[in-house]
């Protein structure tokens, strides 16, 4: 007869910890860009509890990546950028930070452009008093940073395009600076058309000088920064989980 020692599973195998994720924010000046983007990680965190979620600047804010990714040792990171296209920081600075570093990391897409992002800014647009107006008026600026790389251009003109699609009006890709055209002429633009309200969508992540001068410029509403709205804390997971599936570490890239 068995003993009943014998009818006791065996313990299963422990699961490896999944890689951390870190968050690359750009850095600002503005005290509020700094508690945003720290509430927002704090969404993503009650979203997945079983992953570690750090905070890394590229510039004016610490922590600073390099010491975010050096705090990290060499364990497995993913890190996804809080940037709404690719640009220099995407290409150049965050691969070779995280190329200085002990890390072994994985880099993830930006953000943008994505579905997720256009839920955001139709949230945001409501919530500053969009769809009181007939569509035949309306309009849609779409107010960006700016880059002069032409990839991060077509990023934000895909953005303006799905938006577009949404809202079933016209929506112009405008830049606070790098690129054209300005908040100003794409309100011109659309003032020449015939369309008497036009609304700025902010496509910024969170509070800051670009954001607010644009803001400034608007001729009738203009929405909030994306922020913590949900779907950015489910966009971040989205990349982390993709890059988990698709992005080479840094290190294999290297011995390649």
């Amino acid at each position: 007869m068995p003993s009943q020692l014998s009818l006791v599973p065996p313990p299963a195998p422990r699961r490896p910890a999944p890689p951390a994720l870190v968050v690359v924010a750009h850095g600002s000046r503005d005290p509020r860009a700094l508690s945003t983007v720290s509430a927002l990680l704090d969404r993503v965190r009650a979203l997945r509890p079983d992953v570690p979620v750090h905070l890394g600047h590229i510039e004016l804010n610490a922590p600073l990546l390099p010491d975010t990714l050096a705090a990290l040792g060499d364990t497995e990171a993913v890190l996804v950028p809080l940037l709404l296209s690719r640009g220099y920081h995407v290409k150049q600075d965050i691969p070779e930070m995280a190329a200085a570093s002990r890390a072994r990391t994985r880099l993830a897409a930006p953000l943008g452009p994505h579905p997720l992002l256009v839920d955001a800014l139709q949230a945001r647009l409501t919530e500053a008093g969009w769809g009181t107006t007939p569509r035949r008026t309306s309009a849609v600026v779409l107010a960006a940073a700016g880059s002069r790389d032409p990839d991060a251009k077509s990023d934000t003109a895909r953005t303006a395009h799905l938006l577009a699609a949404r809202l079933g009006v016209p929506v112009l890709p405008a830049y606070a600076a790098a690129a054209t055209p300005t908040v100003d002429t794409a309100v011109r633009t659309l003032l020449a058309r015939g369309r008497r309200h036009i609304a700025l969508a902010s496509y910024f992540t969170a509070p800051g000088r670009f954001a607010t001068e644009s803001t400034q410029k608007a001729p009738w509403i203009a929405a909030a920064p994306l922020g913590t709205h949900p779907s950015m804390a489910d966009l971040v997971l989205h990349r982390y989980e993709e890059a988990l599936t698709t992005s080479p570490a840094f290190r294999e890239l290297a011995s390649a």
